[in-house]
């Protein structure tokens, strides 16, 4: 896959492509939003990984840009704001998805993953469902059937990195990066705890076990 990464910050970028190459991906990489739209208007990329605050074009202006100008390739705006107003703002310029700063690698990969696979045409990911399970992104709200689900703000980011990788075996690596931002284990039982409370939020009476514990090696969102 060839990707174009446009980032600003050097740590980001050497990281972000490292791992990319590791994957086997070909990236290219420019820091400023006027490369970027040059490369991205020129060349042919699977997907593009745009920071909403590049330099001299920022990210939101060269989405806008690439749209009004026919271009279709995937993009997953990179951005250090993670309110509402601010998801919907990224997703009207033209974004597929959206990570918020700082994030795991595997989560910037499972998303590329997620985007490439969808059609040109196809409208952007706002709401994810998993049975009757749905989560909507943008008002940040979960439901199961006709029930409201409250969620804490680390606990709607545990059920999105698991819906997304539903049907999935889930490891507590995996979650730490993912959801803590831990790239190390801490030996402590944070995951368990948190799993637990989810999973007796999403499991009203009479309602059928939806997030399982896959025993020595992690967990499984699915019916």
């Amino acid at each position: 896959m060839r990707a174009l990464l446009i980032e600003d910050d050097p740590h980001t970028a050497a990281f972000v492509c490292k791992a990319m190459r590791e994957e086997g991906h070909v990236p290219d990489h420019v820091d400023n939003g006027r490369d970027g739209l040059f490369l991205a208007t020129t060349e042919r990329y699977d997907v593009l990984v745009i920071d909403r605050m590049v330099p001299v074009l920022d990210g939101l202006s060269l989405l806008r840009a690439l749209r009004a100008a026919g271009n279709t390739t995937p993009a997953i705006l990179l951005t250090a704001l993670s309110d509402v107003d601010h998801r919907v703002e990224g997703l009207k310029a033209g974004a597929d998805d959206y990570l918020a700063k700082p994030f795991a690698y595997a989560e910037l990969s499972a998303r590329i993953d997620n985007v490439s696979r969808r059609g040109k045409g196809d409208a952007p990911t706002t709401a994810l469902r998993v049975a009757d399970l749905e989560l909507d992104l943008l008002s940040r709200r979960a439901t199961r059937g006709t029930r409201r689900i409250d969620l804490q703000p680390r606990e709607f980011r545990l059920l999105e990195y698991l819906m997304r990788q539903a049907g999935n075996v889930v490891t507590r690596t995996m979650l730490l990066e993912a959801v803590w931002d831990y790239h190390f284990d801490p030996q402590t039982n944070v995951i368990d705890v948190h799993v637990s409370r989810l999973r007796q939020k999403l499991e009203g009476a009479g309602e059928p076990p939806l997030l399982h514990t896959v025993r020595g090696a992690g967990y499984r969102l699915g019916g």
